[in-house]
């Protein structure tokens, strides 16, 4: 059973990975542009692999990341305003093509989601 789950991790890792341009390290630094499911909503990112300053409609925030593991991190508000705010972020990376990735995300506690792609711009 050990064994089987060693070559399901390997597998998964090398699904998520084929044919990518992004090795999973490029994901926890550099400058990103987000665009939401409805293609309307952007943002834009600059992350290092613990902080991450937003910019979405000249409202800049500053989150603190936590890795959960190479596909899945947690942002958290550094100077939250209100109880949403408060609430950890979850992200999920569901795939990796090129430059780009798509994730879904929802807040802690909530039936809240969204999906989208994040595309690498440095």
């Amino acid at each position: 059973m050990r064994h089987f789950l060693t070559i399901m991790m390997f597998y998964l890792t090398v699904s998520c990975i084929n044919g990518s341009k992004l090795h999973l390290d490029d994901l926890k630094k550099g400058r990103f542009k987000t665009i939401l499911e409805d293609k309307e909503t952007v943002s834009f990112a600059t992350r290092n692999d613990s902080i991450q300053i937003e910019d979405f409609n000249g409202v800049k925030d500053t989150f603190n990341i936590k890795w959960l593991d190479q596909f899945e991190y947690v942002l958290t508000k550094r100077s939250p305003k209100t109880l949403l705010d408060s609430t950890p972020f979850h992200v999920k990376i569901i795939s990796i093509k090129e430059d780009t990735y798509t994730f879904k995300a929802y807040y802690k506690g909530s039936k809240f989601k969204q999906k989208g792609t994040a595309i690498k711009l440095e």
